[in-house]
């Protein structure tokens, strides 16, 4: 199971240069692509902000797809942990709470992420 990040996504639906990259990470069966609700909120808000309202539901739709996770007390803890031991803002520890309870992979190009357990780090190209 892999947990594509917020920066994944959004190289995917706005054509990135890491698109091509990040189209074989979020295809293949959705069950086994792990999204936290947080992750559905930052692709949701920056798309609504930047393609409209129809491009940004219908993105929503193909990540829905997937297997959403929300963030209850045992995740938000894990979190606030690791927010501390890593120096994480609030959705990336999130993210690697998630991860970690789940048994999945971050894929991420976030360097705020690089170097931390259970994750595979994808630099942006140049």
């Amino acid at each position: 199971m892999r947990l594509v990040d917020s920066c994944g996504w959004l190289e995917f639906f706005t054509d990135g240069p890491l698109a091509e990259v990040y189209s074989r990470e979020v295809s293949g069966n959705p069950q086994e692509i792990l999204i936290p609700t947080v992750v559905l909120h930052e692709v949701y808000k920056f798309l609504l902000r930047n393609a409209g309202e129809v491009t940004a539901v219908l993105c929503l739709g193909q990540m829905s797809a997937c297997r959403v996770e929300d963030l209850d007390q045992v995740l938000a803890l894990q979190s606030a942990d690791l927010a501390i031991k890593h120096k994480l803002a609030f959705a990336d520890s999130i993210v690697l709470a998630t991860a970690l309870h789940f048994g999945a992979e971050v894929v991420t190009s976030d360097a705020d992420l690089e170097g931390l357990p259970s994750v595979r780090f994808l630099p942006k190209k140049r």
